[in-house]
C-alpha cells in the first residue's frame, strides 16, 4: 500500500457529487482495477461451484465411484480454494481502497481549509467542517470498499445468466430476469432514505457546532449565567438528531427487511420451478441441485446491490457537505494565471497606500496612535486581506505583489499576528512548522524569545505535547513559542505584529534585544510602541490616520517630533500600569 497522506492531494471538480466520485475513482484507478479484477475472479469461481456440484451429483447417480466423479470433486475443490484466495486478496485491495477514499478527502478537506483563511469560518459553522472530516469523508470510502464486489457481483450475474440460459430457458429467464425486479423494488426506497440521510447530517453538523461553540465560551457562558440556556439548547439539538436518526433507521429497516424477504422469495420461486421441471424430466437431479445454488449464490449478489444503494445514498450526501466546504474561495484565489518574475530579496517593499518603505536588511518598526491601522498596513505586506484592504497597492521593487503567486508570497514574507495559535502536537512539530530544523535551531529560537521556561512547561520538552490551543501555557509562553515559530521560519522578511505584547518589560527588554540581533541584517517589521523594541530597531515609522508622517531613529523622533512622543509615551504609560497590574496579582 502506497504511504498515506499522497505528497499531492489534486484538484477535485467541484461541479457535483457524481463528478467528485469519479475523480476520486481516477485517482486510485489502479488499486480498483485490482481489487475488482479479484473480486470478479472470486465471484465467477463462487457461481461455478453449484454447476460443479451438480455435474458431481449427475456423474455419481449415473456412474457410481468413478474417475469421472473424482474428477468433479477436484473441480470443486479448486473452484472453492480459488474463492478463499480471492476473498483474502480482495479483502485487503478493498481495505486500501476505502482508506485511499476516505483519507484523500480527509487530506482535500485540511488542505483546502489552511488555505482559505478566515472565509471558511465566516461562511460555514466550525461543526460542519469537523463533521466533513470525521463523517462525510468516511462515507467515501465506503463506497469504494464496496464497489468492486457490486462489479464482481455484477459479471458472475451475467456470467450465470449465459449457463442458464444454456441449461434450461424457462429457468434462466426467471433468474435473469426475476433479479433485477427484486433490486428494482429496493431502489424504491433510496429517495425517502436519502432525504432522511441528508435532514440527519443537517442535524448532526448544527450540533457539533454547538457543542464547540458552547466548549470553547463555556468560561464566558459561566460569566454571565447561560449555561443553562445553552445547554438546553444543546439537548433540545440533541432531540433533533436522535428523532433524524429514527426516522432514518425506519427507513433503513424496510430496506434491511426487504433485503431479506425477496431474496428469500425469489429462491423459494426458482426451486419451486426447478422442481417442476426436475419431476416433469426436463432437467436432471444435478441440474435442479445446479439451479437451487445459483439461485442461493446470487442473494449474494444481491445482498451487495441493496447494501450499494445504502452506502451511495449516504456517500452522495457526505460528498454534497464536502463540496460546499470545499467550494469556500482560497485567500489569493485570484492568483494571476502567469505569476511575474520573482523579485530579489535586496529590493524595497513598498505599501503605496500608507507610504510605508521596508528597505532591505533593515529592522522596522510601525508605531501609530491607532494600533489596528498599523497591524492593516502589516497584514497587507504579507497579502492578507482582500482587495478593499488595498492589496493592490504593495510592491515588492517594481512587481506588484498581488501579481505573485500566493504560495511564493507565503514563503517569502511571514507575518505573525499579534493573537497566537497553537496546534495540538509535539513541542518540536509545532515550533518546526516547515521542517528541517535541528534542535540546535529549535532551541536558539526558543532562546531569543526568551521561551526556555516552556521546555520545564511542557513534560519531556521539545518531545512533549502540546495541548489543544497550548491551554497548559500562560499568555505570555503562547506568544514567546508563536514567535520562535515565526523565527524558524528564517523568512526573508518577517513581519511581526505586537510579538511582545503578554509578556512583562523586564522579558520584552530582553526579546527585544535578542530579536534585534537575531535578525540583524535581513528585513524585519514590527509593530508595535513599546519603547523597549523600538531602541533596538534601525528604523521608526510614524502611522498617522493611515499615512506614514514621519520616519527616523526612535531617539531622534522622541526628542524632535512632539507627535511621535505623545503616542510612545501613551504606550509607556499602558506598559507601566500593565506591570504594576502583574506584580499586583503575582502578590496575590
Amino acid at each position: 500500500m502506497r504511504s498515506l497522506p499522497l505528497p499531492e492531494p489534486g484538484r477535485p471538480p467541484l461541479t457535483g457529487p457524481w463528478a467528485y466520485l469519479r475523480w476520486l475513482s481516477v485517482r486510485q484507478l489502479g488499486v480498483l482495477l485490482g481489487a475488482t479484477g479479484v473480486s470478479i475472479v472470486g465471484n465467477v469461481a463462487g457461481a461455478m461451484q453449484p454447476l460443479a456440484l451438480g455435474m458431481v451429483v449427475d456423474d455419481g447417480l449415473s456412474h457410481g465411484l468413478t474417475a469421472g466423479l473424482w474428477s468433479g470433486c477436484l473441480l470443486l475443490f479448486a473452484l472453492g480454494m480459488v474463492q478463499v484466495g480471492a476473498n483474502v486478496w480482495g479483502h485487503r485491495l478493498e481495505v486500501e481502497n476505502w482508506l485511499r477514499a476516505a483519507f484523500a478527502s480527509s487530506q482535500q478537506i485540511g488542505h483546502h481549509v489552511t488555505r482559505t483563511g478566515d472565509a471558511v469560518t465566516e461562511t460555514l459553522p466550525t461543526g460542519e467542517v469537523v463533521a466533513t472530516v470525521a463523517s462525510d469523508a468516511l462515507r467515501m470510502g465506503e463506497v469504494f470498499h464496496i464497489l468492486p464486489r457490486l462489479i464482481g457481483g455484477i459479471v458472475a450475474y451475467l456470467t450465470l445468466g449465459v449457463v442458464l440460459l444454456t441449461i434450461s430457458p424457462p429457468l434462466g429467464l426467471l433468474v435473469l430476469l426475476g433479479l433485477p425486479v427484486v433490486v428494482a423494488v429496493l431502489s424504491l426506497l433510496v429517495p425517502p432514505l436519502q432525504r432522511r440521510q441528508a435532514a440527519q447530517r443537517e442535524a448532526t453538523g448544527r450540533l457539533t457546532t454547538l457543542g464547540a461553540d458552547t466548549v470553547s465560551g463555556l468560561r464566558i457562558l459561566r460569566g454571565i449565567g447561560g449555561e443553562e440556556v445553552f445547554s438546553g439548547r444543546y439537548r433540545e439539538q440533541s432531540q433533533q438528531v436522535r428523532r433524524t436518526g429514527v426516522a432514518v433507521a425506519q427507513t433503513q429497516s424496510y430496506l434491511d427487511a426487504l433485503q431479506t424477504l425477496l431474496p428469500g422469495l425469489f429462491l423459494a420461486i426458482v426451486v419451486w420451478a426447478g422442481a417442476r421441471l426436475a419431476i416433469a424430466g426436463d432437467i436432471t437431479p444435478g441440474q435442479l441441485v445446479s439451479f437451487y445454488g445459483f439461485a442461493a449464490f446470487l442473494t449474494q449478489p444481491l445482498w451487495t446491490a441493496s447494501e450499494a444503494i445504502r452506502v451511495v445514498t449516504r456517500a452522495v450526501v457526505g460528498a454534497r457537505k464536502i463540496l460546499t466546504v470545499l467550494r469556500v474561495p482560497v485567500a489569493g484565489h485570484d492568483d494571476p494565471a502567469t505569476p511575474a518574475d520573482s523579485p530579489a530579496v535586496d529590493q524595497e517593499l513598498v505599501d503605496e497606500r500608507s507610504g510605508l518603505v521596508v528597505r532591505p536588511g533593515r529592522l522596522l518598526a510601525v508605531v501609530g496612535a491607532d494600533p489596528d491601522e498599523s497591524a492593516r498596513i502589516a497584514l497587507r505586506l504579507g497579502r492578507h486581506g482582500g482587495e478593499d484592504e488595498g492589496l493592490s497597492d504593495v510592491r515588492w521593487g517594481r512587481t506588484v505583489l498581488r501579481q505573485l503567486g500566493l504560495s511564493e508570497v507565503r514563503g517569502r514574507i511571514v507575518v505573525a499576528e499579534s493573537t497566537p495559535h497553537l496546534f495540538t502536537g509535539l513541542l518540536s512539530e509545532e515550533l518546526d512548522v516547515r521542517g528541517g530544523a535541528s534542535r540546535a535551531e529549535l532551541l536558539t529560537a526558543l532562546q531569543v524569545a526568551d521561551a526556555g521556561d516552556v521546555l520545564d512547561s511542557v513534560p519531556d520538552g521539545l518531545d512533549g505535547e502540546v495541548e489543544e490551543k497550548g491551554r497548559s501555557l500562560s499568555g505570555g509562553q503562547r506568544q514567546r513559542v508563536a514567535l520562535a515559530r515565526a523565527l524558524l521560519t528564517d523568512a526573508e522578511v518577517l513581519v511581526l505584529i505586537e510579538p511582545t505584547s503578554a509578556v512583562d518589560a523586564h522579558t520584552e527588554a530582553r526579546i527585544a534585544q535578542r530579536l534585534a540581533d537575531h535578525r540583524r541584517g535581513r528585513t524585519t517589521v514590527i509593530v508595535s510602541a513599546s519603547p523597549l523594541v523600538l531602541d533596538t530597531v534601525d528604523e521608526v515609522a510614524l502611522v498617522e490616520a493611515g499615512r506614514v508622517t514621519v520616519t527616523g531613529p526612535h531617539r531622534t523622533l522622541m526628542s524632535e517630533h512632539p507627535g511621535y512622543r505623545r503616542v510612545v509615551s501613551r504606550a509607556d504609560d499602558d506598559d507601566a500600569s500593565k506591570e504594576v497590574t502583574d506584580h499586583a496579582t503575582a502578590g496575590r
